[in-house]
């Protein structure tokens, strides 16, 4: 059954026995795949799935769907029978753990209740059973706990001082060490705080825990935390929830029980072996929350070796199965292996590139689906720079290297402050003991996460991963102390909060002070210092070589540079592209020919005028020859003059003094004078929708002509030399075909002069850029007159919103963005049913006219991995981006004409 869609009868719950891995829609994905595993024989907990359309009836109704209790009530009658015991009974209770499990994985997001059915009664009934007090009561306490924080909205840190304080009493430092008397003590002690803080008595019917624990997970779906975390994953909003029910099984027996969290594969480098962490004597989220440091998965062979390789084999089992890197809980219960969840793992971005290579050698994948296994988010984390590591820098501690880059920034101890910190422009670095849900905001804000305690499958690793930030778990040696907001390293060294510290999460290293950094070896790569197959080439680089190779294979979009220089185009061209979408001529204009611009703003004859074009005709030329140099045989798409005159002129505030100053000294100031009244003329209240693109063109005689004129000649210049300039004359902001007429007209003429002048031959095409409203709803027309269309996405989102991009993102985007009225940035990603709409009219229309109509996007857009997606779906011909980013509009170009509905690998 496709993952699409559900089953057309109303049916609300599922047993384990009953779904599959493709049911993701509607089991979520740990009810999938707890199903997947029950199907392929694995050791599952028996238990049954309530399905997210249970959870959105909730949600949108505020009860429960009428026919739910019913089937909820059939499926534990039938677990019971199942199991030879009743939910909470005295004797030999049967318990339950309620879990969350959404479509895509939300690690700590939402609420888990564990132990659901222990009440004064069952908690002896269970003791009697287990032959273990101890073990008992440690579960109460854990339920009371888990039950009155999620469930009851009780703080959690007032459970944690409890403990703290029952610690203290008995002067140990671990909860293990606490003996039944203290944990009963424990118990009570729970319970008056859930009565003091709830209002109400902790619930001793066992089916009524578990109906208010199914409520409290759906209602967590609309959580801050899960809302937050989905609007930075991306994740839909409207997907909700599902709730697992699954029989307990205990970590928390003895010596020869615990629970684990493993990795068929490392998820941060994506070697193969043994990866993973175990805790003898505990519960499942013992190991994610960090509280207790855990021991290496490999230590497992030696505690119990027939569980270590029985593990071995479902692990195998498993990616083989799924295919991928497979992430897995297991309890192990005096003795007994147990499945509780397997899914595909969260990764860094060198293991998504090593781990799609691998398995393409395994033969467990094609090339195809290899590339639906990166992302060119994560080909842009590659890129980034790393430390280097030959400065001399004062190392201070090392933890597990948890999710790799290098981060620098002021050591913060609350997610308060880190979120305070970075809106004032403060690059910061989250420190915590352990990070929890509650820490997101902090984590996010952070240029990286600092812990002393936890693995790499802590929820500060997991969350870390699946982001893409910084991450650096369990630095022992470091003693934090969030309450005094400071961090003791050894030696007695103590760093402030504010104090400046680095971290490396592809080495665990932490250092004082800010460390300098280097390329990375991908940019090393995509340069061509570095060689893919050479002896010292790093194997990140081969893989990622390789998947680039895939890419351009599959891929339909051509893929071109913004670059206005030779410099930059040679460095575009390094990286991959194929030519050049952008060459914004305004930027010769500046520098030390302002001088140039400025003499033809303030003109007041032709002739004047005539001067200053032909002053600045030379340098022009001198650009495009170097441009077509540095790009022969490509093409070269040239903007001619688009921004508004005024941004050549000086500041009015600079003006006006230095006019006053003049006045007052009695000094010669006539040319300031005149600039300042060509400023005062010139301005406009809006002046991105005034004075400029073709505009300018139209008013002041002579300025597009001299441009054409350049290309052309620098053209003719270049192609006399042997080589192949193919030049593109782009004209900006164009509303009506009539005007983009009168400028064609006058540039086919210079043209011809210039043929004719230098017995050249030359092909110069003529387009415009689709940047206004009007011009994507007159594509038909505008297609008469133009050769290609290139889509300004900026000033179209600009334009279609009515936003002004320099005042909206700092003024309100924020609280746009924490209101969830888009999910990212319009400037970000095309925003695809308004823009978008646009822009695909546009291209139909265009191409109606013009079936040869070439079609391009030179936006920011251009370079977005989603929006890339787009523009292949539309039946664009390239897209064009700043140099840094061809490689991942390669990649995602490659991805896109490969497509699987089939493949999702958040």
């Amino acid at each position: 059954m496709s993952e699409n869609k559900a089953p057309h009868v109303a049916k609300f719950v599922y047993d384990f026995t009953e779904g599959n891995k493709d049911l993701k829609d509607l089991l979520g994905g740990k009810g999938a795949n707890l199903a997947e595993m029950t199907n392929l024989g694995l050791p599952v907990p028996p238990g049954f799935t309530i399905t997210t359309e249970a959870c959105k009836g909730y949600l949108e109704n505020g009860e429960e769907p009428a026919a739910l209790r019913d089937e909820v009530s059939a499926h534990l009658d039938a677990l019971e029978a199942r199991m030879g015991k009743k939910l909470g009974q005295a004797d030999d209770p049967l318990l339950v753990s309620v879990r969350s499990g959404a479509k895509f994985s939300m690690p700590g997001m939402m609420d888990t209740v564990l132990n659901i059915g222990l009440s004064d009664k069952s908690v002896q009934g269970l003791a009697k059973q287990a032959g273990d007090e101890r073990f008992a009561w440690d579960s109460y306490r854990r339920l009371i706990q888990m039950f009155g924080k999620t469930v009851l909205g009780v703080e959690g840190d007032l459970f944690e001082e409890a403990l703290e304080k029952a610690k203290d009493g008995k002067k140990v430092k671990v909860d293990t060490d606490l003996e039944a008397a203290d944990l009963k003590k424990l118990v009570t002690a729970f319970k008056k705080i859930v009565k003091k803080e709830a209002g109400r008595d902790f619930p001793q019917d066992p089916r009524e825990q578990m109906d208010l624990a199914i409520k409290a997970v759906f209602e967590s779906w609309n959580g801050d935390r899960a809302k937050l975390y989905r609007r930075q994953e991306r994740i839909p909003h409207d997907l909700g929830t599902a709730v697992n029910i699954c029989s307990m099984v205990f970590g928390n027996l003895g010596p020869d029980s615990g629970t684990g969290v493993a990795f068929t594969r490392d998820p941060a480098s994506g070697h193969q072996g043994v990866y993973g962490d175990y805790l003898q004597n505990a519960q499942g989220e013992d190991v994610v929350a960090g509280i207790r440091n855990t021991v290496p998965l490999a230590e497992l062979e030696r505690i119990d070796k027939k569980s270590y390789d029985q593990l071995m084999q479902i692990m195998e089992t498993l990616e083989n199965h799924y295919k991928d890197l497979c992430d897995i809980e297991f309890t192990i219960e005096r003795g007994q292996l147990w499945m509780l969840q397997t899914r595909v793992g969260k990764r860094t971005a060198g293991a998504a590139f090593r781990i799609a290579t691998q398995l393409v050698d395994q033969g467990l994948i094609d090339e195809t689906e290899a590339l639906q296994r990166v992302t060119g988010a994560q080909l842009a984390q590659l890129m980034f720079p790393r430390f280097d590591e030959k400065t001399k820098v004062e190392q201070v501690g090392r933890g597990i290297a948890a999710s790799p880059g290098a981060a620098v920034g002021k050591a913060v101890f609350d997610s308060y402050t880190a979120v305070k910190w970075s809106r004032s422009g403060e690059k910061v670095i989250l420190v915590r003991r352990e990070t929890n849900p509650d820490d997101l905001d902090g984590m996010i804000a952070a240029e990286g996460i600092l812990t002393s305690r936890g693995g790499k499958t802590s929820h500060a690793a997991v969350v870390a991963r699946g982001m893409g930030k910084t991450c650096v778990c369990g630095a022992e040696e470091l003693e934090v102390d969030t309450k005094r907001r400071r961090m003791t390293v050894p030696g007695g060294h103590v760093v402030e909060e504010g104090d400046v510290i680095s971290i490396d999460g592809s080495t665990g290293k932490v250092y004082l002070g800010e460390v300098p950094v280097v390329p990375s070896p991908v940019v090393e790569y995509f340069e061509g210092r570095m060689h893919p197959g050479a002896d010292d080439a790093d194997e990140l680089v081969e893989a990622v070589h390789r998947m680039m190779a895939f890419a351009d294979r599959k891929r339909r979009l051509r893929v071109r540079a913004n670059a206005d220089n030779a410099e930059d185009a040679l460095r575009a061209r390094r990286f991959g592209a194929q030519g050049i979408g952008l060459c914004r001529t305004e930027h010769m204009f500046l520098g030390e020919r302002r001088e140039m611009v400025e003499k033809l703003i303030l003109a007041d004859t032709g002739e004047e005028r005539e001067a200053a074009l032909t002053e600045l005709l030379p340098l022009q030329k001198k650009d495009f020859v170097e441009l077509f140099e540095a790009m022969d045989g490509l093409p070269v798409t040239i903007r001619l003059l688009d921004p508004p005159l005024h941004e050549f002129l000086p500041d009015i505030t600079e003006l006006s003094v230095r006019v006053a100053l003049a006045e007052s000294r009695q000094e010669p100031h006539e040319n300031d004078l005149r600039l300042l009244q060509a400023v005062h003329r010139l301005h406009e209240q809006n002046p991105m929708l005034g004075l400029r693109g073709v505009r300018l063109g139209l008013v002041i005689p002579g300025l597009f002509a001299m441009q054409v004129r350049a290309i052309a000649e620098a053209a003719a210049e270049r192609k006399n030399a042997k080589g192949d300039p193919r030049a593109e004359i782009m004209i900006p902001l164009v509303g009506t075909v009539q005007e983009l007429e009168i400028v064609r007209e006058e540039a086919d003429k210079v043209i011809a002069e210039v043929q004719a002048a230098t017995g050249t031959e030359l092909k110069l095409a003529i387009g415009t850029m689709i940047e206004l409203p009007r011009a994507a709803l007159t594509a038909g027309q505008i297609a008469e007159a133009a050769e290609f269309f290139s889509f300004g996405t900026n000033d179209l989102t600009q334009t279609v919103w009515g936003f002004s991009r320099d005042d909206v993102e700092a003024s309100f985007f924020t609280a746009y963005l924490e209101k969830g009225i888009f999910g990212v940035s319009p400037f970000e990603t095309i925003d695809k049913d308004g823009v978008g709409s646009l822009v695909k009219l546009a291209a139909e229309a265009g191409r109606r006219t013009r079936p040869d109509l070439k079609l391009g996007v030179c936006g920011e857009h251009g370079g977005d991995p989603e929006s890339v997606h787009f523009f292949h779906a539309v039946g664009l011909d390239y897209v064009s981006c700043s140099p840094f980013r061809i490689p991942v509009a390669r990649l995602e170009a490659g991805r896109a004409a490969t497509q699987s509905t089939g493949s999702d690998h958040r």
